[in-house]
This record gives structure tokens, sequence and C-alpha cells, in this order.
């Protein structure tokens, strides 16, 4: 499961299923405008941009309080 918690892996998969949703959907779609269409994509892409960023952050935040604990260990010894 450790290769689940990479933030990377886990925007792929949502990015992949945002495009195949679109790919589906959104041409059987006639009651949008063609700039509606797009201005979902656009905010879609923005949000998964946002997850991503704050996966990697709070993946660099997991990694040093690990780095803290392992450190705590050494000294405690």
């Amino acid at each position: 499961m450790r290769f689940f918690r990479n933030p990377n892996v886990t925007i792929a998969i949502f990015a992949v299923y945002t495009a195949v949703m679109y790919i589906i959907l959104l041409p059987k779609n006639n009651e949008m405008s063609t700039v509606e269409k797009w201005v979902n994509v656009g905010v879609s892409v923005v949000v998964l941009a946002l997850l991503w960023v704050l996966l990697r952050k709070r993946e660099k935040l997991r990694r040093e309080r690990e780095r803290d604990m392992e450190e705590r260990r050494k000294n405690l010894k």
C-alpha cells in the first residue's frame, strides 16, 4: 500500500479518471455551450494541481516528522 501513498500516483489516478469522464460525457452533453465545457475542464485541472501541491506538502511534513522521531529515538539511547 506504500505505492498509493505517493502523491504523484494519487493525482495520476484522478487525472486519468477525470480525462476518461470528460472524453465519455462531454461530447454527449448538448445542454452546455463549448465555453462552459472548457471552463469545466480548466477548473478540474486547477483543482487537480492544487490537490497535487497539497498532497506533496503533506508528504513532506510526514517525512520530516518521521525524521524528527528517528532523531529523538537516537538521542534517547
